[in-house]
Formats: C-alpha cells, sequence, structure tokens
C-alpha cells in the first residue's frame, strides 16, 4: 500500500468508527418518493437525511463541499476557482476553528451523524466522486463551507465581482427577479379559525440552492418538514408539530465596502487613524481544471476584514456572515422548538446571519423579522454606507451588531396577517399596523421599497378581512401585475411609443398595449413583455433607477421584433411558445413572468426559446389548528430526485404547471402504512 492509500486508510478509519449504525435508521419513501427518515436519536436521523439527499442529489452535495477541500477550481475550472479564492479571502477555516467552542454538545453530535452518512455513501459510491481525494469530510470541513455559503447568501460574491471588474460601487437592483414570497394570517382572521402559512422560496430549479424536500423525525423530539439545500443537516424552512417558518431574502444593509488609503511609498501599507499599518498576507495556491500547476495567489486582510486590489485601489469587505459560525445549530435548534417563546429564543443567538423570518403556530401566534447581523456603525457622519466608505479611521469600524429587539419585526398585528416578498418592513402588512421607518436608524438600511409582488399581494387581500384558505392559495399562485408597476426603472414610457408604418413592429407595439398584464401561456403580450423586459434590463445595466426615454423605448420595441422573426418567422408568438420548463429532454409551456407571485427566471435554451432557471420553486401550505397535527400541502417543481431516468425526477411538473399541491403529513404511522418504499441506508434491493 503507498503512502497515499495508507493515509487515506488511516483517515476513513477514524472518522467511520460507528458513531450511528444504519441498521437503525429507516428512510420511507413516499408515492413521490420524498424522504422521511426515522431513527430513535437526532445523530441516527441526521445520518439517514445525508444518505437520502446523496440518492438523490450527490453531485450537488459534493459541490458544496468542494471549497473546503479547494477542490472547486479542480472541478469547474476559472469559475470555481473563484470559489477557493473567496473560501481563503474571507478565511471560512480560521473562523471556524475560532468559534468552534461556540456549537452545543447536541449540534455536533447531530453533524457527526450527518458527516458520517456523506462519507459513508461515498465510500460505497466512488465512481459518483467529482474529483478524487474530495473525501472524507471532516465536520470542521462541513462547517467551514457553510460558512462560505453564508457568506455569499449575504452579497459578498456581489461586492467581490464589483471590486474584481473595477466597477464603481452602486446599489444593485433588488426588486426584479430573484426573490421569494412568504405569508402568515392569524386564526382570527380566517374562515376555518386555523392559522395559514405559506413558505414559498424562489430560488435556482437546480444544483446546490434548489430546494429539496425532506421529513425528519426521531424519538427526541425532532419532527420536521419543509425544505432544506443540498448538504443541510436540517429543515431550513419548514413546518413542526407545533409551528412553521418561512425565509425570504432579505437586502438590508449588512455588507459594506471600505476603500483603503495607502501609504504611497511602502506597498501594503493603510493608514488607520494616524497609523500606517500593514496588510496582513497569505500565499495560496489555486488548483484549475485544465491548468497543470497551480496558480499562486495572494490573500490580504485589514482590520476591515477581506482585502482586495484593483485599478481604482485597495478595498476591504466586512460582513458578520464570516464572523460566526452556528447558522446550521440555530437553524436545527428553530427546528425543535415547540412555541414562540421558544423559537424567539433561539433567534436571539442571532448566529444566522440574515434572512426575512415569517412564523405561524397552532396558538394562533403570528411573527415576522427582518433578521440580520446588522452592524452597529457611526450616526454622527456622513458616509454614504450603501456605497463605498473610507476605510481609514476608526469611526467606520464597526465592530457590533443590533440586538435581535432592535430589528424591526411584528408580533400578532390589528391586521391578522404578515407578508414579505423581498420588499421593505415597513410595509409588511396593512397601512395602520405598519412599523415607522423613523424608528430606525438610517445606517441599517433597511429596505424601503415596493415591488411589483408587494404591491399586487395587497391589491389581493380579502376587503372583509376574513381569509380562506382557496383565497390564501390564489394569492400565491398569481400570474398578474399590479395596476401600476413597480420596476426599479420606470418603463410606463413604453405604453406611449407610437405605431411607426411598420406592420411587423405596429404589432408587436399593439400586442403590448393590449396585454392584460397576465403571464398565461397562451398570452402573446406576455411573450411580448418577456422578451421586452430582458430588452430594458440589458439597456439599463448599471445604472441607477430612471425612466426609459420613448427613443430607447422603440428601439427595445425594435430588438423585440427582430428577435421573434428572426427565430419564429412571425412576431404573434406566445409566452409558452418562447419559455419552457426544462427537465432532462422534455419540455413544457410555462407561465410566469419576473417579480410576479409566481415568477420565472430564465436563460438561452434552444431555437430562440427560454428555459426557466429559477422562479417559483418550492411551495407549501400550513393550517394550523389548536389541538392538531398541522395540514401540510406541498409541490416542488421537478421531483424529489435529480437523478436523470429515475421515477421522480419529473413526476411533479403536471401538479407544478397546474399550480397544484400534493399532501404531507408528520404522522409517522401514516407515511409508513402509505410508504412505496421503505429500508435503510445500504440496504441491497
Amino acid at each position: 500500500m503507498n503512502r497515499f492509500l495508507l493515509l487515506l486508510a488511516i483517515c476513513w478509519s477514524q472518522l467511520l468508527q460507528a458513531q450511528v449504525d444504519p441498521r437503525r435508521v429507516t428512510i420511507a419513501r413516499d408515492s413521490f418518493g420524498v424522504p422521511h427518515i426515522f431513527a430513535a436519536t437526532d445523530p441516527e436521523v441526521a445520518y439517514g437525511l445525508a444518505w437520502a439527499n446523496a440518492e438523490d442529489d450527490f453531485k450537488s452535495m459534493q459541490e458544496v463541499i468542494l471549497p473546503a477541500k479547494g477542490k472547486m477550481g479542480r472541478v469547474m475550472g476559472k469559475a470555481g476557482a473563484a470559489g477557493d479564492y473567496a473560501f481563503h479571502l474571507f478565511r471560512c477555516r480560521e473562523i471556524t476553528e475560532e468559534r468552534w467552542h461556540t456549537l452545543s454538545p447536541a449540534f455536533l453530535r447531530l453533524l457527526e451523524g450527518y458527516v458520517q452518512g456523506i462519507n459513508e455513501y461515498a465510500l460505497q459510491h466512488r465512481n459518483q466522486w467529482l474529483e478524487k481525494q474530495l473525501f472524507p469530510v471532516t465536520v470542521k470541513e462541513y462547517v467551514a463551507a457553510s460558512v462560505l455559503a453564508l457568506v455569499v447568501f449575504n452579497g459578498a460574491d456581489d461586492a467581490l465581482k464589483r471590486i474584481f471588474s473595477n466597477r464603481i460601487w452602486t446599489v444593485p437592483d433588488y426588486s426584479t427577479q430573484k426573490g421569494s414570497n412568504s405569508a402568515a394570517v392569524r386564526a382570527t382572521h380566517t374562515t376555518t379559525g386555523e392559522s395559514f402559512l405559506m413558505v414559498n422560496a424562489h430560488q435556482p430549479n437546480t444544483g446546490s440552492q434548489a430546494f429539496y424536500e425532506a421529513h425528519v423525525c426521531s424519538e427526541e423530539g425532532w419532527n420536521a418538514l419543509g425544505g432544506l439545500l443540498a448538504g443541510g443537516p436540517c429543515i431550513l424552512h419548514g413546518v413542526n408539530e407545533f409551528l412553521g417558518w418561512a425565509h425570504t431574502v432579505n437586502y438590508c444593509d449588512r455588507t459594506d465596502v471600505f476603500q483603503l488609503q495607502m501609504h504611497p511609498q511602502k506597498p501594503n501599507y493603510y493608514r488607520f487613524d494616524e497609523q500606517w499599518v500593514e496588510l496582513e498576507q497569505k500565499k495560496i495556491r489555486l488548483r484549475i481544471k485544465g491548468i497543470p500547476i497551480p496558480v499562486k495567489r495572494t490573500v490580504y486582510w485589514s482590520r476591515y476584514g477581506a482585502t482586495m486590489k484593483n485599478k481604482q485601489g485597495v478595498f476591504s469587505i466586512r460582513l458578520g456572515a464570516n464572523m460566526r459560525i452556528g447558522a446550521l445549530q440555530q437553524w436545527y435548534e428553530m427546528n425543535k422548538a415547540r412555541s414562540f417563546s421558544e423559537f424567539y429564543k433561539v433567534l436571539q443567538q442571532q448566529e444566522l446571519s440574515m434572512f426575512n423570518i415569517m412564523y405561524a403556530d397552532r396558538n394562533d401566534t403570528i411573527f415576522y423579522i427582518n433578521n440580520a447581523l446588522m452592524p452597529v456603525r457611526d450616526t454622527q457622519s456622513v458616509y454614504q454606507w450603501r456605497k463605498t466608505v473610507p476605510g481609514n479611521t476608526s469611526r467606520t469600524l464597526w465592530t457590533n451588531f443590533r440586538t435581535l429587539p432592535e430589528l424591526p419585526q411584528y408580533i400578532n398585528p390589528s391586521s391578522g396577517f404578515l407578508f414579505n416578498t423581498n420588499h421593505s418592513s415597513f410595509a409588511a402588512t396593512n397601512g395602520g399596523a405598519n412599523l415607522r421607518p423613523s424608528l430606525f436608524s438610517k445606517t441599517d438600511g433597511w429596505e424601503m421599497y415596493h415591488n411589483n409582488r408587494s404591491v399586487r399581494f395587497l391589491e389581493l387581500v380579502p376587503k372583509d378581512g376574513k381569509w380562506t384558505m382557496e383565497q390564501f392559495r390564489r394569492v400565491k399562485f398569481d400570474k398578474q401585475y399590479p395596476a401600476r408597476f413597480q420596476f426599479i426603472h420606470n418603463i410606463d414610457s413604453l405604453y406611449q411609443v407610437r405605431v411607426t408604418g411598420d406592420a411587423q413592429l405596429d404589432s408587436v407595439l399593439l400586442a403590448f398595449r393590449n396585454w392584460n398584464r397576465q403571464s398565461d401561456t397562451s398570452s402573446v403580450g406576455a411573450g411580448i413583455f418577456f422578451l421586452l423586459y430582458e430588452q430594458v434590463v440589458r439597456l439599463m445595466d448599471g445604472q441607477d433607477a430612471r425612466r426609459v426615454t420613448l427613443q430607447e423605448g422603440l428601439r427595445c420595441f425594435e430588438e423585440v421584433r427582430d428577435y421573434l422573426v428572426k427565430h419564429f418567422g412571425k412576431v404573434a408568438v406566445t409566452l409558452g411558445e418562447l419559455q419552457r420548463l426544462v427537465r432532462g429532454n422534455r419540455s413544457w409551456a410555462l407561465w410566469g413572468l419576473p417579480d410576479q407571485l409566481s415568477p420565472q427566471w430564465t436563460a438561452p435554451y434552444q431555437n430562440g426559446t427560454k428555459k426557466s432557471i429559477g422562479g417559483d420553486g418550492y411551495i407549501m401550505f400550513i393550517r394550523f389548528a389548536k389541538d392538531s397535527l398541522p395540514q401540510i400541502e406541498t409541490v416542488n417543481m421537478y421531483g424529489a430526485s435529480s437523478v436523470p431516468g429515475t421515477p421522480h425526477f419529473d413526476d411533479q411538473v403536471p401538479f407544478y404547471l397546474r399550480q397544484q399541491t400534493k399532501k404531507m403529513t408528520l404522522r409517522k404511522e401514516d407515511v409508513l402504512k402509505a410508504a412505496a418504499r421503505v429500508y435503510y441506508p445500504g440496504q441491497q434491493q
């Protein structure tokens, strides 16, 4: 045995000392292939969750681990090497070591079971590895990878791209495409006397950021069902026997960029107050697919944090996401909370650095918080915290975060409902019950805008204040823009573009003018707007919000005409002809437009068509009665499995296209009675 194989064998033997016996774990697959994992202990359930997730999408789980192993570049080429670089730049491994003591023994046992499940699946399926020497993975590597994932979610990737491309820092457009929906209604405001909760994340359709549905149930009080991302050891949003919660991405100002004042003669020295301080440096080697030798790079660190150089200067990125490592532990404890007071106590850990949280429970409590590790910034200055801030003074170097009670939040508003569509926290319900922005510091950068989804939601609120479940479902599945568009750029001028005498161009113009703003697959107007909006986004790329001029509008219409004639030989093309839901070698006509309550965003497909790459993905409706288990309905865009040719690769597509749901349950007896397959991890079939 050569030295490498000997070391590998030693690593495996150390990692796989029997923490969990897989024969004590039951995986029950329902008729849709969704895994329900049962075991006596939480670590055993976590083992089963890892195994089931790997059976359905091992590739995405490996992609999450790659940066902790320095393997993204080896697998994904130059694009992946950026992830390896970011892992070092934001000191994900170092912060994991420094903060390891903050993780509880119970959570570490859970992670040990989960990572054991990943490693043992990998050991039995070596032919599926994306890169040799990727396994075994350690618990610390797994946690370090989760730190990078939260750094990216918090917007650090956007800051990196802007610095790398020498672009002036401006506020991105958060109001158009990607987002999520959530809503909660009190039992006092429903016709059935139940509390309602909607969970609806708008994530990519596939890959490591697509939601995977699972049910976990132990004899230690863990019984939860919902969505998790690839490699998640617990439910990230969903429901347990007592309560449920949903996440939407928030865009408050959690991340700051600082420009350092560099010494005119001494390289790598920057001014801080009255001193010149040397940047910390670390040499790294990036292994990149197709490049035979390692690429050497230097990563820098200032008192502000991760630091990069470009033609404009030297910039540091500071955010809370790489200062704490307990986000997964907080989610796990949210899974096990049995009341609102327990749930709120878990939130007070403030390990989860972002995400709006919508909540409802069986005791008729609804709650919403714009959750963030929000820096306590200097309020006496004129700094524009949304843009680049001077990095040469202790006045800009924040070190503390707002406490949880200081964040915008609601509990049981008089209106009886709460909702969020990635819009302002100060418009989370009907007018009189909303929080006042003046109660919060302007330096926090809380969202202050409506979007199309938020305005449309308010248009659909029942006039009498009483919600039926059918009305609640209709809101989620709505495919109508509001009476007035709410895009960041004013596109109303598109309606003023005059006919030209060109028959095809005028046909496009008139189809748009006569469009009812609904995104039905049979609508020609929706097809025109689908392409028109793409042109507007391309035209306005990188610009501050402004009105589209008539001349620009005409040019956009001309581009739409030319595109339709080129690819379809006509201009009367429906949305369903243009936009497709694609899975494997099959495709279907697809509804939905950017920033609708049932949205899609797309990428080029074939013959001029576009395919959905994200949008209205995992959906849950939950009803809470006082003294019974919650009633749960869900649908996932494709199915439980990402493996082509398997029965559950696309079996939920018909439900999704018809905007229908399937019934789910937390009751173990009912799951096992109706299960299509019951087995333990690794069992030979």
